[in-house]
């Protein structure tokens, strides 16, 4: 059983180096952008016109989708679940992991990031690198966590949130749906939904209307 890589971008790289750091065998990687025979050393097995067929070649194999943006990771994610296709997990070697946490399918931990323990992580998140999550916090589906960011504990965020790079956000504070927490953001107080909400402490400076996605 191998691992397919979808997302020959900067995020794929480190997708890559993720699953190379635990020895997993990695058939290839699809993406639409390059026709090359081989990236970073791994075969490219073309884009979603070939998805058919990579799936008929590769029946056994797991999927990771390699795309940063959260919407666009919900979207390839969706097509791939049409196929019944299955998803594997990218947690590099040097993240610290509790036994007691719960991680779900597709999701991506970088290096040197920390899930303690009865937290809860949806599917296919990102918690990229040197991220922190303290006891019991819950991250739904879609969420990605930029480089840095520190949750204590009890925090929740929610379905398909982006949280900038070395924000940080105290105990049992929770973040709605679609919203988005600038860098270095200092988080105090609840966030509601398809908000941006930045500086220290984080304020709300901008409503989003909620993707129909």
């Amino acid at each position: 059983m191998g691992y397919i890589i979808f997302g020959a971008g900067g995020h794929g790289k480190v997708v890559l180096d993720n699953l190379r750091s635990n020895g997993e065998d990695i058939i290839g990687v699809m993406d639409d952008r390059w026709s090359e025979e081989e990236w970073r050393g791994v075969p490219l097995l073309g884009g979603l016109d070939q998805f058919d067929r990579v799936v008929r070649q590769h029946p056994n194999s797991l999927y990771i989708i390699a795309i940063g943006q959260n919407a666009a990771r919900k979207k390839i994610t969706t097509l791939f679940e049409e196929k019944n296709v299955r998803f594997g997990k990218a947690i590099h070697s040097s993240a610290v992991i509790s036994a007691d946490a719960h991680i779900g399918e597709g999701t991506v931990i970088m290096a040197n990031s920390v899930v303690n323990a009865d937290a809860t992580i949806g599917r296919h998140v990102i918690i990229n690198t040197a991220a922190t999550v303290d006891h019991d916090c819950s991250i739904k589906d879609y969420v990605h966590l930029s480089p840095g960011v520190h949750l204590a504990g009890g925090v929740e965020i929610g379905f398909s949130t982006h949280v900038g790079i070395a924000a940080c956000l105290i105990p049992q504070v929770k973040i709605g749906r679609n919203a988005v927490i600038g860098g270095g953001a200092c988080v105090i107080r609840n966030i509601p939904d398809c908000v941006l909400a930045v500086g220290c402490p984080a304020k709300v400076i901008k409503q989003f209307q909620e993707s129909k996605e």
